[in-house]
């Protein structure tokens, strides 16, 4: 039902469904619960200890506490790849993520469905990271920041800054360039609608003219409601 490398470790609490792949020296310990059909690489490490000063760490890898990890389905995640346990809630991935090698996802992040992390990008603790959205290569996100739906975060970007749903952001702080088209259309934005975005996007950086745009939008005024809600 599942294909278990014999040099992986897969600790007592950990709960799968059917047709998972888990490779030479993967390690997944703690509350870890995985859905259907993902591939997990060698030496990824899935359910350490949030890493938090202080934290009791175990003396055991039969038990470790933390908040857990949900993952759900169909997911692939690469090479070396770690996702730690949550601190003060359940560290979550959704579904069809595509997570690349040396990626970090620290302790009470949230990922929605259909994100994609480049290798090396890096998530600090509490960040959301909602569906579709894309974080380039080396890409790097402050604790706490909200990444909406179907943002592209450029190559070795620093995200400093909450991003607003369907924006390309790139930079060290990053800023705000233009919209995200290929998303825009994806969800299906008319031709219109994603001429208008793009064209608020690039004459206010801030961000604040297109989010307006997009909840007057139908088939976006949901994005927004959802990046909203994620910012408290």
């Amino acid at each position: 039902m599942n294909a278990i490398h014999p040099s992986a470790v897969v600790g007592p609490e950990v709960t799968m469904g059917t047709g998972n792949v888990i490779g030479p020296f993967a390690v997944l310990v703690g509350r870890v619960e995985l859905g259907d059909h993902n591939w997990i690489g060698s030496g990824v490490t899935i359910g350490a200890p949030p890493e938090v000063r202080g934290w009791d760490h175990p003396t055991s890898w039969d038990s470790v506490d933390g908040g857990g990890v949900q993952i759900g389905h169909r997911n692939v995640l690469r090479e070396g790849c770690q996702i730690h346990q949550g601190w003060k809630a359940v560290t979550k991935l959704g579904d069809d993520g595509f997570i690349m090698n040396q990626v970090y996802v620290a302790h009470d992040c949230r990922l929605g469905s259909h994100v994609t992390m480049a290798s090396g990008a890096r998530l600090a603790g509490h960040v959301v990271v909602q569906d579709r959205a894309n974080l380039g290569m080396g890409a790097l996100v402050h604790q706490r920041r909200v990444i909406g739906a179907g943002v592209m975060v450029g190559m070795g970007s620093v995200v400093t800054r909450d991003v607003p749903p369907l924006a390309l952001v790139m930079g060290n702080p990053s800023r705000i360039s233009r919209s995200n088209r290929y998303q825009a259309e994806r969800i299906g934005l008319s031709a219109e609608d994603c001429d208008r975005l793009d064209a608020a996007y690039r004459s206010d950086l801030s961000g604040v003219v297109a989010v307006e745009l997009l909840a007057s939008t139908a088939g976006a005024s949901s994005l927004v409601e959802e990046w909203v809600s994620a910012r408290g």
